[in-house]
Formats: C-alpha cells, structure tokens, sequence
C-alpha cells in the first residue's frame, strides 16, 4: 500500500510583543560644532543591531540615532545641525516561545531635545519596540492510496493557500536632482529628510517590481549665509529577483527605508546645484501560491475493515488582498503660534496604529496621525521654530470576505499630507494613508495519516439484512449510507434510479448489501 500526500507550506507568526522604554543621556557638543543657543527640531530612529533570546527575555542592542537643528550661540543668528549615537540595550520579556525567526515589527521616537548649555544637550526619548517572529510549518497533506485492496473513496476539493518562498531582500536606490534656477547655491546642509511615498509592487516572472517615490526636504544655508529650503518628489522604480515568481502568485511585503545619505554635488557650470540621494529599501517578503487539493477525506473496503488514523491540520485560504486609502482632514486652532507664523516650510507625519480588530465586513482600525511642521516666523533673531501635534483616526478597512476568525498582515504608510494656514492662528490638515491589508482564513482538514486494516466479521455481515428501505434523514449523504450498509454509492444510486448523488430530507430508498443482484 502507498499512500499518495502534498506537500503543503503555511506561514506562521508568532504573538506581537511591544515595549516601551526610557533613554536618557546628556550629549556633548562636538568640539567642530557651534556653541547652542536653542534647539529648534530633534528627530530620532532606533537601528537594533542584535536580537538574542537569553532565558525568557529577548535581549535588544543597537543605537538611537539622532540629529538636532539649533540656533548657533556665536556672535550673528545662525542655524547649524548636529548628529549623534547614543547605545542601548532593553531586555524584553518573553510570553511564550518564537515559532521561528525574530523580527522587528516597528518601532518608532518620541524624543525630546533640551540645552543643559551651550556645549551640552539632554536627549530623553521614549522609544516603542514590536517585536514577532516568523516562521514556516509543514504538513503532508493525503490525497490518495494506492492498495491491492479494493478501495472507495471519498475526495474533497480544497483550494488551498501555500507558501512559495520567503525573503529578505534590499533594493538600492540611486538618484540625482538640481535645485530649481531661483535658488541660490547650496553651502551647507542644515536638515534633510526623506519619506518613502506611494510604493506600489507587483510580481512578474522571475521578479518583484518596484514602483514608488521618495518625498526630498532639504534646509540648507546658501554660501552668502542665507537659509532656503527645497521639497522636491523624486520617482523611482527597480525589481527584485524572485526565482521562480509567476505574475499569478500572491505577496505580502513589509517595506522599510534605511541608510539614506544625502550629498550635495557639483553641476556641470561646477555650481553645488546638485543633490545626491541615497538609500536602502528594505523588504520582507511572504510569496504565496493558490492551489486545487483534492483531499483524502474517507476510506472504506467491503473486503475489509478499514480505520483511518486522522489528524488534525490547519492550512489557510485567501480571502482578500486589498490596497485601500483612508482621507485625514482636520482644521485646528492654535493660539500659541497666533501672529507667530508667516510660512509653513515643510510637514511631515507618522502613522501609529493603536488597535485593530476584525469586523462584520472588514478591519477596524484605530490610530493617531502624529504631525509636525517647520514654519517661518516673525522673529528677525530666531525666524524658525516647530510645531508637533497628533490627530486621532478611525477607519473601517472594508472587506466584505472578513471573518471572525481570519488572520491578517498590515502595513500602513502616509501617502499624501498638506498643511495649509487658514488665519493667524489656524491650520487645516489634509492627509491619505494607504493601508495594504492581506487577509487568510484558517481551515481545518481531517487529514488522513494511516489507515489500518482487518479481516471482516463475516457472522457480522451474514446477520445483515440484503435489503434495507431507508428514510432520509437531515445531514444523511449516499456516501455514508453506502459505507454502513456496505454497499456502493453508485449501488445505491442504480437501484433507485437517481442520475445525482444528492438526496433529501423524506426520500424513500431501498439499499441493497452489495452483490445482492434485483430482479
């Protein structure tokens, strides 16, 4: 006897663990910077260099990386910036074992910068970290025996969801632009920033295809002393190989953009006009395939008695990959900037998603829009400053396939934002976020392991009787009356002259013990 199985791949994750803690440090001022007079803008991220499961902890090292915009403290107003590094290491405690590979989810800064004095600054940051782990389970799922011992079976077909490949990959982005002809020539960089922007990704043969832009912010000082700034939208698109891809496959991919490195270059006229943009888009990548099983779902012999050894086993089937956006539109009043503010140079946003949970037709997402923005103000000695608020937002991801019971993967990204003045002392806020959502449903298969057989109790089966009249039961099928009559269903069928293999509730039938012959 031989049994004939499928390989089948699911993708597992483990439960989310978030952490919040505290780094508090005081910085000192490099010797080759300027003197502080006032911090106007702190930003920082978390770069974790080391995951390690110590115990039931997991062990997080790496650095915080900052950087600073002030107001100089030597003779005439000047702005300058300065970046720094400051270690870490957080000890998490573990629930419950990983089902594989650790990862990080999120993480994201809420840092606050102050001047101890002029050559010393305090950075207290309240960082969150999510960490998952990821992994890949198998199961031989049962599609046939092969016996010298007449067999009747029973299929079911199943369309399933399998994993075709999981990876980690980076696409290196490379790009140049000019600085419009009313600007002045750049000196030196005061503060950039860049924003990833409408990432779209499809698979083709062989290959994942990027498509997306980077939002450019740069503040700089010309070489006469004068501050400007540019915000430029630079697209770009490239591919990642993906051995054995097929443009009919699924993907779920989790996109972050790091090592970015901005540098001012030479024109051709040898004007510093150009602006050199360099980062990493890192991706984690979950490629799945649909396909048609037909199961093994029951087995019986009338030569001999059969019991089939089953398991329990849960793959997956999709039911939705869904690419939505959600419009933010907020007018608020700020009265600590009124007669303040004359111009709005540059905003920017970060999403922190708070809760989700399924719903009657799709996801409940619930999350605030963190904001914050450069403006010029009406201050000759100090013209910029910054302002940091948060929106709160509510959004129902629909999807009319959600269940109770689904498994789902979510990313979330700023699309489009715009603040605009309405007054001295209000602004509207306009944002799109895109959410990409990719939706599973858990199915449970009674997989057939082994199937024992025995001789029949043959007194067992004198004793039955050769005809039965039945009345049909609700949940009666002709394959499990064929089974406890040892019969056939094709038997069953032929004796009462039904082209279909359904019956109903109040049907009459006669059963015939097979090789029983009618007149």
């Amino acid at each position: 006897m031989e049994y004939v199985t499928k390989q089948m791949q699911t993708y597992r994750t483990g439960k989310t663990i978030t952490d919040q803690f505290y780094i508090d440090d005081d910085y000192n001022v490099p010797d080759a910077k300027s003197d502080v007079k006032r911090v106007i803008l702190g930003e920082g991220t978390l770069a974790v260099e080391d995951m390690k499961i110590v115990e039931n902890y997991i062990r997080v090292a790496g650095k915080l990386n900052f950087k600073v915009l002030y107001v100089t403290d030597e003779g005439e107003t000047r702005l300058s910036c300065l970046e720094g590094r400051i270690p870490f290491e957080e000890m998490i405690y573990l629930e419950q074992d990983p089902v594989g590979d650790l990862f990080i989810q999120s993480s994201s800064v809420d840092l606050t910068v102050t001047a101890i004095h002029s050559r010393k600054l305090n950075l207290k940051t309240l960082a969150e970290i999510s960490i998952c782990s990821e992994g890949r389970k198998e199961a031989e799922i049962t599609t046939d025996i092969d016996s010298d011992t007449p067999l009747y079976k029973r299929h079911e077909s199943k369309e399933l969801l399998r994993v075709f490949t999981t990876k980690k990959d980076t696409y290196r982005i490379k790009e140049e632009v000019s600085i419009s002809g009313t600007k002045e020539n750049i000196g030196t960089l005061l503060w950039t920033e860049v924003n990833s922007r409408k990432l779209d990704t499809r698979l083709e043969a062989d290959e994942l295809k990027l498509q997306g832009e980077l939002l450019l912010f740069c503040f700089y000082e010309s070489l006469d002393g004068k501050t400007d700034w540019i915000e430029q939208t630079i697209p770009y698109e490239g591919r990642i190989e993906c051995y054995g891809v097929q443009d009919n496959m699924y993907h779920q991919i989790y996109p972050e953009l790091t090592d970015v490195n901005i540098d001012v270059r030479m024109d051709e006229d040898g004007e510093m006009r150009l602006i050199g943009v360099e980062a990493t888009l890192e991706v984690r990548l979950i490629i799945y395939e649909e396909e048609q099983v037909d199961i093994l779902s029951d087995i019986y012999s009338l030569e001999q008695a059969c019991t089939p050894r089953v398991k329990e086993e849960w793959m997956e089937q999709l039911l939705l990959q869904n690419h939505s956006k959600c419009k933010v539109t907020e007018q608020l009043s700020l009265p600590e900037i009124k007669d303040d503010i004359l111009q709005i140079c540059h905003s920017s946003a970060r999403i922190q998603i708070e809760r989700t949970e399924p719903a009657d037709n799709g996801i409940q997402i619930e999350g605030v829009l963190h904001i914050s923005f450069l403006y010029v103000k009406a201050d000759d000695t100090i013209p910029f400053d910054t302002w940091q608020g948060m929106i709160p937002f509510s959004y129902l991801l629909e999807g009319n396939e959600a269940s109770a019971d689904m498994v789902y993967g979510l990313t979330s990204a700023v699309e489009q934002l715009s603040i605009g003045l309405l007054g001295s002392d209000e602004i509207e806020i306009k944002a799109v976020l895109a959410f990409n959502s990719f939706l599973k449903k858990p199915v449970r298969i009674m997989n057939i392991e082994e199937v024992e057989f025995a001789p029949i109790d043959m007194e067992e089966v004198e004793r039955r009787p050769g005809i039965t009249g039945y009345i049909v039961r609700e949940g009666d099928a002709l394959w499990d009356l064929a089974k406890r009559y040892s019969t056939t269903v094709e038997g069953i069928m032929e004796v009462n002259g039904l082209e279909k293999d359904e019956i109903k509730p109040g049907d009459k039938i006669l059963i015939f013990k097979e090789n029983m012959s009618i007149l």
